[in-house]
């Protein structure tokens, strides 16, 4: 899997890939991670990257000549992208359906922005995909970046060392990630589920499935409206909703 990352702040960028899965996935060779410094695609010689904005208004935007330049110098040097990604609080929200669909692109690049925004004719060009991670405002594109490729790296086989882990995460069937237990078995006064140390691996199964509906069901109700269920867990569904009552 290939990403190329174009920012102003080339060293957060890098500090952020250089631990972890992704960057132990980086050293193997599994991901090839390239980050781009915007400012070396300027070319005057104060690498200026924004101006004031047309029609007046508060802050600086973002020059489109850099990015374009860096486009092509990405393009030339390691080939079409199958997204670029415009990290920008105007896209659509940033979901595992989304990190499923760019892991299987196998090269995507993402475009940081800053100051008041990019100028719109980057968008209009290279732009494919435009991706927000929440509803709010940060500094600058570059650790939505990171999380985008966190996301996307850890679809990719070899860079996750237990495929199964993966498999189970949150969102992974479109419903959130049962409770999780370990050693200690009582700690503060708190024991683990019975269930949980009892040896009956279809039970612990069963527990697990009706846990992450369950707090599917409390916390994120709306994800139920795509979420891949089973018969039975629609079942429980309608129980559930008959009788008022929750699995414990």
């Amino acid at each position: 899997m290939r990403f190329d990352i174009v920012t102003i702040f080339p060293g957060m960028v890098e500090a952020g890939l250089a631990e972890g899965v992704v960057g132990r996935a980086r050293g193997r060779g599994v991901l090839d991670i390239a980050v781009h410094n915007l400012r070396d695609f300027t070319t005057d010689r104060h690498h200026v990257v924004d101006d004031v904005p047309f029609g007046g208004g508060p802050g600086m935007v973002m020059k489109p000549e850099p990015f374009f330049a860096a486009m092509d110098a990405i393009i030339a040097r390691r080939g079409q992208p199958g997204a670029v990604v415009l990290l920008t609080p105007a896209g659509r929200r940033f979901t595992q359906v989304e990190a499923r669909r760019l892991a299987g692109l196998g090269h995507v690049v993402a475009l940081c922005g800053r100051y008041e925004g990019v100028d719109e004719r980057v968008r209009e060009r290279w732009a494919t995909d435009e991706v927000s991670i929440g509803d709010y405002v940060l500094s600058g594109g570059e650790r939505p970046a990171l999380v985008l490729v966190d996301a996307v790296a850890r679809l990719v086989p070899g860079v996750v060392g237990d495929d199964q882990s993966v498999e189970a995460d949150s969102f992974g069937r479109g419903l959130l990630d049962y409770p999780h237990y370990t050693r200690p078995a009582v700690f503060a006064g708190m024991a683990v589920p019975e269930v949980l140390t009892s040896g009956h691996h279809g039970e612990i199964r069963r527990w697990r499935r009706q846990q992450a509906l369950r707090r599917t069901l409390e916390r994120r109700p709306e994800l139920l409206e795509t979420a891949e269920l089973d018969d039975e867990e629609r079942r429980w569904l309608h129980e559930w909703a008959g009788t008022g009552e929750r699995p414990e």
